[in-house]
């Protein structure tokens, strides 16, 4: 890529690569069920999740962020160089000074001319960080090279009935013009913010977070419906014409787990029939009802679900796939989406856009708008190869639920704890990063790992070795 200056800015800037890291080990959800002792269907069907991915003793965020980097710059042969900024947007803490952004450093050599710090708040940290590169390689600061985003978390809670959508994983972007995955920050776009307490981390020796579930789900609501309101009239501001959700082929969401999703796609079926009262004659009676008595509403829940059951089904679902399999990724979450999408069209989504809704707890939320061209220095399909879904998620290694609450259990003794040694993790992806350890001083070691023969051995032999022998406190 050109290092020389533009001074009119980066022509159709988006995404031009990707990367995506997800722990080896995972637990069945519907194994989870029979586990916590709750009915069957509870998370499946209920929550609409298969699996949850859960993280190794030996991990931590900024090793996740480390393996996803990295893989980056390996899938698309990137020089370091060529990168001017990187951004990153997490709510998993391990320092309440030092970025994580600047423990990526040690990837990119002698280049220390790189912009960027984390941004944080709640699950929207990545849609910032990506704001940031766009606004950036959109100005006539943009100096020619590329821009990373990586995002991502490790969700965790406390033993209750929100255990169950949990989930960690990574997503690392490559940002550049003439993108096959175009994010057109001129095009209009919405946002939403309060103060709420609806999902918040105020204690700061905890990963635990303190969770108002209902409130949490209507503030998401209410964001959908102020975004969906304020872009609609941005819309028609610019175009003089009306706004239509039939306009996007495709529609992404923030995705703690994915019957949120569905209700969220209903949702703005609802929020277009208030508009235009063009979906179906039978929600004008729910038109006039207060806009908290349609949160949970289990008549307008089931009437829309059943309008928009088929657009569901081709414009929201296919994006579920990382979410079904992983769970909640925080701030990762909607790119997971997006990556799923083009994994599973590829090319087929030559010419099209996608609606997408990003949204964090406490509150921040935006919609905004992506568009597709296979007609680009990186084709859609080589985004799809690059993020190679179906090896990534099926060389995993299944956990039975109680190694999943043993480990959670371990994390929690010893979360913000110094000195400790750490043994190698005992499933490791090739070239995954592991904590090796922190020292007296709370400075952490990383080491990479070159070898899957600890994954197949465990595998193929069912090998086992307990969690308390992982992780040993150094104690004077």
């Amino acid at each position: 890529m050109s290092t020389v200056s533009s001074n009119s800015g980066a022509s159709r800037p988006g995404i031009l690569g990707w990367s995506v890291y997800v722990p080896s080990m995972y637990v069945s959800q519907e194994e989870l069920e029979a586990f916590d002792g709750v009915s069957a269907g509870k998370y499946t069907k209920g929550l609409g999740q298969e699996n949850m991915a859960f993280v190794d003793p030996a991990e931590d965020i900024i090793s996740m962020m480390l393996s996803a980097t990295q893989q980056l710059i390996e899938r698309t042969g990137i020089n370091p160089l060529d990168v001017g900024r990187l951004e990153v947007g997490t709510e998993t803490l391990v320092d309440k000074s030092k970025s994580t952004k600047t423990s990526l450093m040690r990837l990119f050599g002698e280049n220390s001319d790189i912009e960027g710090v984390d941004t944080i708040n709640a699950c929207y940290g990545g849609t910032n960080a990506l704001f940031n590169c766009l606004n950036w390689m959109s100005s006539s600061a943009w100096d020619g090279r590329y821009a990373i985003v990586v995002t991502g978390d490790i969700a965790v809670y406390e033993p209750g009935p929100a255990r169950c959508t949990g989930g960690a994983g990574v997503v690392a972007m490559l940002v550049g013009p003439d993108a096959p995955v175009e994010i057109d920050i001129t095009a209009p776009r919405a946002t939403h913010m309060e103060d709420v307490y609806d999902f918040y981390k105020p204690d700061l020796n905890s990963e635990y977070p303190k969770v108002d579930g209902h409130l949490s789900n209507a503030c998401y609501l209410r964001a959908l419906d102020r975004c969906f309101a304020t872009l609609a009239r941005k819309t028609e501001a610019r175009t003089k014409t009306a706004f239509n959700i039939n306009d996007f082929d495709h529609f992404l969401f923030h995705q703690p787990y994915a019957k949120l999703v569905q209700k969220s796609h209903a949702r703005l079926l609802f929020n277009q029939h208030k508009l235009s009262k063009n979906v179906d004659p039978r929600l004008d009676d729910f038109v006039a009802l207060a806009e908290e008595e349609t949160y949970g509403n289990r008549d307008l829940d089931k009437l829309i679900a059943g309008i928009g059951a088929q657009d569901y089904k081709e414009k929201v679902f296919p994006g579920t796939y990382l979410c079904r399999q992983v769970g909640n990724m925080y701030t990762g979450s909607l790119y997971a989406a997006l990556v799923s999408l083009v994994s599973e069209y590829r090319e087929k989504l030559d010419g099209q856009n996608a609606l997408m809704f990003s949204y964090g707890s406490g509150l921040a939320a935006t919609m905004f708008q992506a568009k597709f061209n296979q007609q680009s220095q990186v084709t859609l399909d080589t985004l799809a190869d690059q993020a190679d879904l179906k090896n990534l998620i099926s060389e995993r290694v299944i956990a039975k639920p109680e190694e999943y609450s043993e480990t959670l259990e371990l994390r929690e003794k010893t979360y913000g704890q110094f000195p400790i040694s750490v043994e190698k993790p005992r499933n490791v992806r090739q070239g995954a990063f592991f904590l090796a350890g922190v020292d007296n001083l709370g400075r952490r070691e990383y080491n990479r790992a070159f070898s899957t023969s600890t994954m197949r051995s465990r595998r193929a032999f069912g090998m086992r070795r307990p969690l308390s022998t992982m992780i040993r406190l150094l104690r004077k």
